[in-house]
């Protein structure tokens, strides 16, 4: 445990479910286009995924981008491994990469 709560609740996420999005919203209703993006990416590929809606916490919101060190929201965690936010995600669906990347990581996926 750290002297952070809030770096604690997303070790805690992340640590518990083999995907993680950090998101505007739900995967079923994001509330903003990257979020969208990435959320879509993982439907298509059929992983299954916990979203975290960092729009009902602030702490959340705030805490995950010092966590990661990363100013953006959405980010991706596979296997307790930060992979990026939208661009970066879309550009490795897209090469194939993320494919790549769930089974190297013995994730499931379609």
């Amino acid at each position: 445990m750290s002297d952070n709560p809030v770096f604690d609740r997303i070790k805690s996420e992340i640590d518990s479910n083999d995907v993680v999005l950090f998101m505007k919203g739900s995967p079923m209703f994001p509330q903003c286009g990257f979020s969208a993006a990435v959320a879509q990416a993982l439907t298509t590929m059929e992983v299954k995924f916990k979203g975290v809606d960092v729009l009902e916490d602030g702490d959340i919101r705030n805490g995950i981008k010092d966590f990661s060190n990363w100013p953006t929201i959405p980010q991706l965690y596979v296997k307790g491994e930060f992979v990026g936010g939208c661009d970066i995600v879309r550009e490795m669906f897209e090469a194939g990469e993320l494919q790549q990347l769930f089974k190297d990581k013995g994730v499931e996926a379609a």
